[in-house]
């Protein structure tokens, strides 16, 4: 199991500082909307000056028309990023039609596809796809892994029962992670290391509980520590 940050700190500088205290660190770097909108590809180049071995995972969640999601993620590709995601309910389609696209490229990032946001609660879910999480979140698990994505973005309550629906292969990266029972936030399907070792997670995503602590570096170290068990 891997670690990754999410850089969701209100200016570049802030996210630069808190990275260069962790650049001895082998783990994931997430850039979320809030940081991509903000600095552009510069932060993308700022990291990768800090420590080029940082991995980097550009999460801005595509959701348009197949040929739209297509022809952005070749714009991705060519950033280096080593990683980036799309939503599963775009459709299968816009799915196949993002591989297709990056198939031929001598390397080409992790694709993940968004089953369900961890802010969700199952009532709210239910309004909008008129199904429950875990069933239609498996769905699209099968659907994403059909179109010959790499993985997903789910709750870690669901990564075990997607891994038997698909394969022991096919990753899953898991938001909401309170590695020792901190608050949950605006998260509602929220878990810890315990849960996620349970659930065959191969990523976990921790932002609020390293980047708003005292001392970031150590919870860092302590996680790791845990993983690593």
């Amino acid at each position: 199991m891997e670690l990754c940050l999410a850089l969701d700190r209100p200016t570049l500088s802030d996210n630069l500082e808190l990275v260069r205290e962790l650049k001895e660190f082998n783990i994931w770097l997430k850039i979320g909307f809030r940081s991509y909108v903000r600095d552009g590809n510069r932060i993308i180049e700022e990291l990768k000056n800090i420590n080029p071995n940082f991995k980097i995972f550009l999460d801005l969640k595509l959701y348009d028309i197949p040929n739209t999601m297509a022809d952005t993620s070749e714009e991705i590709a060519d950033l280096g990023v080593d990683m980036f995601n799309i939503h599963a309910s775009a459709g299968k389609s816009a799915m196949v039609a993002v591989m297709e696209r990056l198939k031929n490229r001598e390397k080409r990032p992790i694709v993940l596809a968004v089953t369900a946001l961890t802010s969700f609660g199952n009532s709210e879910f239910l309004e909008i796809y008129n199904k429950p999480i875990p069933k239609w979140g498996i769905e699209f698990a099968k659907a994403s892994f059909e179109a010959g994505l790499d993985g997903v973005v789910s709750s870690v309550f669901e990564s075990k029962a997607i891994k038997e629906a698909t394969s022991s292969d096919f990753l899953t990266v898991t938001p909401g992670i309170r590695p020792f029972g901190e608050s949950n936030d605006d998260q509602k399907r929220v878990g810890n290391i315990f849960v996620a070792k349970n659930q065959h997670v191969d990523i976990i995503v921790v932002g609020r509980p390293i980047y708003n602590a005292e001392e970031p570096k150590e919870v860092v170290e302590k996680i790791l520590v845990e993983l690593e068990k």
